[in-house]
């Protein structure tokens, strides 16, 4: 995915202030997931985007982004990703006997990347969600600019905002 393609999917995932102030908390629990829920969203992201010489999803809370927008968002969309969710716990039991959550890090990466290549709408929607809503987070909009990437025309040249 090139990072222009990136610029438009975060733009579709606008982080509303009251949610990061939400998500920023140090005691935050999740408010429509449960716990396995909560936990199986955190390493599907972090495989999506995954920590390496910059914090990933998990780094990022992306899960509790996901967690407010189940919350708050449209019905349809949340019955469509709970769905989904549950749906690859199913798989995984049928596949491998356990859980997503409880695979080793391999197993699921070899699940992820069969979901990918079949075109899985799931997967799909987790990727563009994860994505969309890293990309709108503090440390997504730092790695898009690392190095200064994003061009300081793009800013405002008013010297009271610089």
């Amino acid at each position: 995915m090139h990072r222009r393609d990136l610029l438009k999917l975060a733009a579709s995932f606008a982080i509303p202030t009251a949610w990061a102030q939400q998500a920023a908390k140090p005691d935050w629990k999740p408010s429509f997931l449960d716990d396995h829920q909560n936990e199986t969203v955190i390493a599907l992201t972090e495989l999506i985007i995954p920590a390496t010489d910059t914090p990933g999803a998990k780094a990022a809370h992306v899960n509790r982004y996901i967690d407010l927008f189940l919350r708050d968002g449209d019905a349809q969309q949340r019955e469509r990703f709970m769905t989904g969710l549950h749906w690859l716990d199913g798989h995984s039991i049928q596949e491998h006997g356990h859980p997503f959550l409880h695979l080793t890090v391999a197993q699921q990466t070899a699940m992820l990347q069969a979901l990918d290549a079949s075109g899985n709408e799931f997967f799909h929607r987790a990727k563009s969600m994860t994505a969309g809503i890293y990309y709108n987070t503090q440390i997504g909009y730092q790695e898009l600019n690392k190095g200064g990437r994003v061009p300081a025309s793009v800013g405002c040249s008013h010297t009271s905002h610089a």
